[in-house]
């Protein structure tokens, strides 16, 4: 059953206009469409995905790009980058990368008899971290505090950084020599954990083509006021109190599962609802629905939950851990309290 307003509903909770839900629909689903026909001038059949990265950008989360090599992640990351119009960085992480590498440090200048903070590649709008798993824990980590508090603390002095802030982090999920798991705090800080196989057979023949053709020249599509903007927007997407509801049962769904050592956490649950909202701006509504939040059931709570040993052992994944919790709990129908 549905979980979507009814027809005549013009408010959004708690009585708020919901015209900048309307237009911030309008607006997304427009740039949605342009972004998806830019990256597919360079990179076939990665709509899915580039959706998943307007979902982060919308929710100024962070997304963490998992494929095997040769599946164009780092290119794709390189893409998207473009076409935000913003400062942007690449990292290649390695094993002998030094925390200071990635946020810079003092040096002492001989001109003026002082130190001066040298800032490192983090001090950006789009971080691409390519292949984050190659380094060790202590460097993946200078990445914590950029990537939820929107600052870098240098010699004990703390830094804003501009905004908007996104990290493009990639990694190959099979290889296991020279490669450092990320820890679990880290992966929480990731919005979405965005999966990419390989294209099919009938895209990689459009690749072959698309690389037998000069290569195109991308349009810039946003600005960083643009973006900002349509992130404030986000909260006015409209949902239904069941909704809310709805995606906090989820949550404790995972944490009874007799297959999970460690469920969804409150911030998971509001991960959940801030994607489903862009979700649905981006499909052209200023509402969202039970649907919106189940698709982006496994972006956000695929990397976050902890299997027991056991169940691994079993040959247990996370995705059909997912599944079962989606058909665990119940969608309600509401009637409208706006």
């Amino acid at each position: 059953m549905s979980l979507a307003p009814s027809a005549n509903h013009d408010t959004a909770a708690g009585g708020r206009d919901s015209r900048p839900a309307r237009e911030l629909a309008q607006h997304a689903k427009l740039l949605g469409q342009q972004v998806t026909a830019e990256v597919a001038r360079v990179v076939v059949g990665a709509e899915a995905v580039t959706q998943q990265l307007l979902i982060a950008l919308l929710c100024a989360g962070h997304v963490l790009l998992e494929g095997v090599p040769g599946v164009a992640k780092t290119t794709l990351s390189k893409v998207f980058a473009k076409l935000l119009g913003c400062q942007y960085q690449r990292v290649q992480f390695t094993p002998d990368l030094l925390p200071s590498d990635v946020t810079g440090t003092s040096i002492y200048d001989r001109n003026k008899s002082d130190f001066v903070l040298r800032k490192g590649p983090i001090f950006t709008q789009v971080l691409l971290a390519d292949e984050i798993n190659r380094a060790p824990a202590k460097t993946q980590s200078a990445l914590l505090e950029a990537m939820q508090e929107q600052q870098v603390t240098v010699d004990g002095q703390s830094l804003p950084l501009d905004l908007p802030f996104l990290v493009l982090a990639t990694q190959n999920p099979i290889e296991q020599e020279g490669v450092y798991r990320l820890p679990e705090a880290q992966l929480d800080r990731f919005l979405l954990r965005v999966e990419m196989g390989y294209p099919g057979f009938d895209h990689e023949v459009d690749l072959l083509k698309l690389h037998s053709r000069p290569p195109a020249d991308l349009r810039t599509l946003f600005t960083p006021e643009l973006i900002l903007g349509l992130q404030a927007r986000l909260p006015a997407v409209y949902g239904e109190d069941g909704l809310y509801e709805y995606i906090v049962r989820l949550a404790e769904e995972t944490r009874k599962h007799p297959d999970v050592s460690l469920g969804a956490s409150p911030r998971a649950a509001l991960n959940l609802l801030k994607s489903a909202r862009a979700r649905a701006v981006l499909d052209g509504r200023h509402y969202f629905t039970h649907e919106d939040v189940q698709a982006v059931a496994f972006p956000v709570l695929g990397h976050r939950l902890i299997l027991r040993p056991e169940a691994e052992i079993e040959g247990k994944h996370v995705a059909d851990v997912v599944r079962e919790v989606l058909a665990a709990v119940r969608v309600f129908e509401v009637e409208s309290r706006g």
